[in-house]
């Protein structure tokens, strides 16, 4: 099953804490009209029913354009607000029975390993992401990277889709289409930036560019 279409190729990722004092809302109201269609929700300071109330906004927001919304970390967030996936870490449930309660569910892995990519499928994943690449503030307490040369050998391990994350500047486009990553994750990237709108725009130009690049090649090579 396909489950991400060419015009998905950002990945933002919500953290309200790093967005200079705009809210989640906010964040996702520029990123969507900068033209990201596909978001993840990560927020594990709300309580539940702050986060609920967040995830029908989001849930609503997204809906109205197309864009698919992916939950981090919570099944029942995910499943309560109709999202169409959620995004389990390390230390979340695991993805083989989360897929036994919700068969249509998109469900994300980390794959920190090669080992996790190459199980990935067989664990219930649709995808999985690759990372963190490059140190980041929203990983502070992992202090092994797995760097851009480890997509190749990742990616070799699986025929799922993948994403990449961890650190990743706008200045590392070019290096990670080369290595065929299409879709890029991202947090501080984007809640960081003066104006959201215009810099997610500025990354899917890039991403896009350099995936043009890379299918030129790879045709020429062909």
């Amino acid at each position: 099953m396909e489950i991400f279409t060419n015009e998905v190729s950002i990945y933002p990722v919500s953290c309200e804490a790093l967005c200079r004092g705009r809210s989640d809302l906010e964040w996702l109201d520029d990123v969507l009209a900068g033209g990201a269609r596909l978001v993840q929700l990560r927020d594990k300071i709300s309580t539940d029913r702050t986060l609920f109330e967040k995830a029908l906004a989001f849930r609503a927001r997204t809906e109205k354009v197309g864009a698919l919304f992916i939950v981090n970390n919570r099944v029942d967030i995910a499943l309560l607000a109709n999202a169409d996936g959620v995004h389990l870490g390390d230390t979340d449930l695991p993805a083989q029975k989360v897929r036994k309660i919700a068969p249509d569910l998109i469900i994300g892995v980390s794959a920190n390993t090669k080992e996790q990519a190459a199980t990935a499928e067989a664990r219930g994943a649709s995808y999985y992401n690759i990372g963190p690449l490059f140190p980041t503030q929203t990983k502070k307490t992992i202090s092994a990277f797995i760097g851009p040369e480890s997509i190749a050998e990742y990616s070799a391990c699986s025929d799922l889709p993948f994403t990449v994350m961890g650190g990743i500047k706008l200045h590392h486009v070019e290096e990670l289409t080369r290595l065929d990553a299409r879709r890029i994750a991202m947090v501080t990237a984007l809640t960081q930036a003066d104006d959201i709108e215009a810099e997610t725009r500025k990354w899917i130009k890039e991403i896009q560019k350099g995936i043009r690049l890379k299918d030129k090649t790879k045709k020429a090579i062909l």
